[in-house]
């Protein structure tokens, strides 16, 4: 006894049974189904819209702080010009004011006097524009104070989407690596004209092996005629598959 129990200790374990060509189609398309499935989920994760939502609102945001910094920079200006065209008005008055003292001549002083309230109007209009573009400059650096202060909160609500995006991008590509590896491995045993076939019509029609389940394909969902599934049964009974007379997938039978 002790002998029959070392030989069956020892001995090699059974080899399993062949896997049947259709079981190896469908094992293959589920893996296919799986990486496109993954890679739809991919392009549509709600990560990848809020990431999207987050990057508008800091482009605006941007956009926002362009305008105000710009706007800024032209009542700087406004108010600069204004102010050195008043001091020159200023001196030309006191110019002309010096000059009245000396004139005598009745005609030639109303001509001074005239040219004085000409350069006063001048002036008047320099500094209502002057007090405009001060009031507006206020008020915007008011605004652009408050909105320097939203850069923050809103760069880290940018950061987090792109991380969250990224941690979920970075799980399923781990997943599609595996699906690679498993296409592999199902794509081994498999003859090259039927890998070929299993292509074509793949890239036809996406999903490329079907079941008929009763006389129904279940890939494009057509019955198939009495006729065409004996038909159908005759030939998977020989290669293990055949072409489904309606869409053309690999019909497993």
């Amino acid at each position: 006894m002790t002998d029959d129990a070392d030989t069956a200790e020892n001995a090699e374990p059974a080899a399993p049974a062949d896997v049947s060509l259709a079981s190896q189609l469908l094992t293959l398309q589920r893996i296919d189904t799986e990486a496109d499935q993954l890679a739809v989920r991919r392009k549509r994760l709600p990560e990848r819209d809020d990431l999207a939502t987050r990057t508008d609102q800091m482009t605006a945001w941007e956009k926002r702080r362009t305008q105000l910094v710009q706007r800024l920079a032209e009542l700087a200006t406004v108010i600069e010009s204004a102010e050195a065209a008043n001091a020159e008005l200023t001196s030309h008055r006191q110019r002309l004011e010096a000059q009245m003292k000396t004139v005598i001549a009745p005609r030639e002083a109303e001509a001074l006097m005239h040219e004085i309230e000409t350069i006063n109007v001048k002036r008047d209009e320099l500094d209502d524009k002057e007090l405009a573009a001060l009031e507006e400059q206020a008020a915007l650096d008011d605004d652009l104070t408050a909105h320097l202060g939203t850069e923050e909160s809103l760069r880290t609500a940018l950061r987090s989407s792109d991380e969250a995006l990224a941690r979920v991008c970075d799980d399923i590509d781990a997943e599609l690596a595996g699906l690679v590896d498993q296409r592999i491995a199902a794509l081994e045993p498999l003859d090259s004209n039927v890998t070929s076939h299993y292509d074509a019509v793949r890239s036809a029609v996406g999903v490329a092996v079907a079941e008929l389940k009763g006389h129904r394909c279940e890939g494009c969902h057509l019955d198939l005629s009495a006729a065409e599934v004996d038909t159908a049964k005759e030939e998977a009974a020989e290669s293990g598959y055949t072409d489904c007379p309606q869409c053309g997938r690999l019909l497993i039978v």
